[in-house]
């Protein structure tokens, strides 16, 4: 594997990591405010990725993010709704404000398929109306020692996805699931956030929410890391997206704290900084209103 970690000077250490997350934790009281809390529901890719996932469903789901609005006029929207494939096009048909449309792809959650098979499905997608993608990194190839077979899938993708989005005249976001909890080692997750970023991600994201560990802290606090040294090398800022296990208000400050710790104020928008969410934004409204909220 090529070492990502001597050419942007970085090794992940444990011990200083779980000191940094212990400081956290123990200040976010102080990070609580309906400020913060309304900034991190901007960042929510409100999610959706069920296997009873229907035509309908999906269209109140949007139904509801139209008219969040009138009924909370001081809430920002959601960056986005993320659905499978298939469903871009019924965001799209019944999107009537201004959030972008995210869809998993290229054979979420397992990326278990032959590559053209992958980047077809990320064409179809874009050709359907999604503003951005989210891939799984091709832990078949990764973890079996193959890094650049793993790095040419996402610029296969990458390369198509623009292709298909300029023939629309607009553009695509690219995010990279490295699925953490199977990566199991911080060294394992920085060569895989390495690799991601300069195989042409615009975001890195922890997880699919598919397997049995997700989303957490140290995952995250590494990435940031690695974010930082990539941006500190080459100028690019990359975004971040963790995803999985995120459940309530309080895991959404959580990981806003470690953004603003380790990346800064400049990463905390809806432009470098998201959330995949599917049970938060209730939560987040309960803490805002101080009262139980079951909007979604």
């Amino acid at each position: 594997m090529m070492d990502y970690l001597s050419k942007y000077g970085y090794t992940p250490n444990a011990e200083a990591i779980e000191h940094a997350l212990e400081l956290i934790a123990s200040n976010l009281d102080k990070v609580v405010s309906e400020e913060v809390l309304k900034t991190c529901f901007s960042m929510m890719d409100l999610t959706s990725l069920k296997n009873n996932d229907t035509p309908s469903s999906i269209i109140k789901l949007v139904d509801k993010v139209n008219a969040l609005q009138e009924e909370y006029p001081d809430y920002p929207l959601p960056a986005s709704i993320c659905v499978y494939p298939n469903f871009a096009s019924v965001v799209k048909e019944n999107r009537k404000k201004d959030f972008h449309i995210t869809a998993v792809a290229a054979c979420f959650p397992t990326s278990q398929s032959f590559l053209e098979v992958k980047v077809k499905e990320c064409e179809m997608a874009v050709e359907a109306g999604a503003d951005e993608i989210d891939i799984v990194l091709a832990l078949n190839a990764f973890l079996d020692g193959r890094p650049e077979e793993a790095a040419h899938e996402i610029s296969a993708v990458r390369a198509a996805i623009d292709k298909s989005a300029a023939a629309q005249g607009r553009t695509v976001h690219l995010k990279v699931i490295l699925e953490t909890g199977l990566l199991v080692t911080p060294e394992n997750i920085a060569n895989a956030s390495f690799l991601a970023m300069e195989a042409g991600a615009d975001f890195i994201k922890t997880s699919t929410g598919k397997v049995d560990v997700n989303a957490t802290p140290m995952a995250a606090f590494v990435m940031c890391e690695c974010i930082r040294k990539y941006h500190e090398k080459t100028g690019k800022m990359i975004g971040f997206k963790p995803a999985g296990g995120i459940s309530s208000a309080q895991d959404a400050l959580c990981y806003y704290s470690i953004v603003s710790t380790v990346l800064g104020s400049k990463w905390l928008d809806k432009d470098y900084f998201r959330f995949g969410v599917s049970r938060v934004a209730n939560s987040i409204m309960s803490m805002v209103e101080n009262k139980t909220v079951n909007f979604f």
